[in-house]
């Protein structure tokens, strides 16, 4: 009898621990690029166990480009990344059941810019024409810019392109082998006070934003796959990174900390700065005060979903749902933008 006893109740174990492991959703997510301070809440949501208690068993690559994170999501490789909503647009104009939802806003502000030398001889977009400008290929300010140019009277095939790698911006600058590059502010900014240099003085900064082109940009984006079969996981995905989003920025020095445990090379007192400048500067917006972190106004996000079309000239215009879901979001008092000190 006591045999019959303990085989049942083993059973009774395996059975409720199969069930258990059955609860935990396993996501895989995305970067946008390779590890910095901007992504030292993921990672902190990883070690302190904000994922696990939200029965989520999520593994984190670098990624290969804010673009990039889309199509790694649609080709089925990845659930859930840190991307940008632009490229989400362009993709739901073609392919709208395949192309991943934004379910929180990161950049309220877009980090797109074109970085001059303060010296230099581009000190406006009319400057442009007959110029040397540098980008990456892939870069997103880049596929930006002819819509840039149109939207400021400037002939963009005057302007002489010269593809460069994304490590070499600045140095190019610098040399004057280029007179303008089309830059994410949030890595930029930080490469040139690692060369001992000062980004506010001795560099012009035109961001798109100001120049007429009032786009979002990266933000936390799942697949329509996930977002169907398991939305509880993607509330709880938002919830764990909104709470560990405020806690790193309450404590910047552990968080960075806490990265380098993932990421020995990192300069912490660089990604430390680099975590606080794309927080003061593309996060922490009149609008996010407004709605909270994570969310979108509707008329401005129609307004750019417009603009990619048009840009882009897609062949239909995605509505606002195919886009952005808000319906993940924490509650509004949770996302309140937090205070940091200077």
């Amino acid at each position: 009898m006591r045999q019959i006893l303990t085989a049942a109740m083993l059973s009774f174990c395996l059975l409720g621990g199969s069930a258990s492991a059955q609860d935990v959703t396993k996501i895989k997510f995305t970067l946008d690029w390779k590890l910095q301070g901007i992504h030292a809440w993921c990672y902190w949501a990883l070690d302190k166990g904000y994922f696990a208690g939200e029965k989520l068993d999520v593994s984190i690559d670098q990624g290969e480009g804010s673009a990039a994170t889309v199509t790694r999501i649609m080709s089925g490789a990845y659930d859930a990344g840190f991307g940008d909503i632009n490229a989400i647009i362009q993709n739901a104009a073609v392919k709208p059941a395949e192309t991943p939802l934004m379910v929180y806003m990161v950049y309220s502000k877009a980090p797109f810019a074109l970085l001059t030398k303060a010296d230099g001889p581009v000190k406006s977009l009319k400057d442009l024409p007959s110029t040397r400008l540098g980008s990456p290929a892939g870069g997103a300010a880049f596929k930006l810019l002819p819509l840039l140019a149109r939207t400021n009277g400037v002939d963009y095939a005057s302007i002489k392109i010269t593809q460069i790698a994304p490590n070499l911006q600045e140095q190019l600058l610098l040399q004057g082998q280029v007179d303008s590059v089309a830059v994410f502010s949030a890595t930029s900014y930080m490469n040139l006070v690692s060369l001992k240099l000062d980004p506010d003085k001795d560099f012009r900064w035109m961001f798109y934003s100001d120049l007429g082109l009032d786009l979002y940009s990266n933000g936390i984006m799942v697949s329509q796959k996930l977002a169907k079969e398991r939305p509880d996981a993607v509330r709880g995905l938002l919830r764990a990174i909104n709470r560990s989003i405020k806690e790193t920025l309450a404590d910047p020095d552990a968080a960075i900390a806490l990265l380098a445990k993932y990421e020995p090379l990192i300069k912490k007192d660089i990604e430390r700065r680099r975590l606080l400048y794309v927080y003061q500067s593309l996060m922490d917006t009149p609008e996010a005060r407004e709605l909270g972190l994570g969310d979108v106004g509707e008329t401005r996000l129609k307004s750019a979903i417009s603009t990619i079309v048009t840009s882009f000239e897609l062949p239909r215009s995605p509505n606002a749902g195919e886009v952005f879901d808000r319906g993940f979001l924490p509650d509004k008092a949770e996302r309140t933008p937090p205070v940091i000190a200077p």
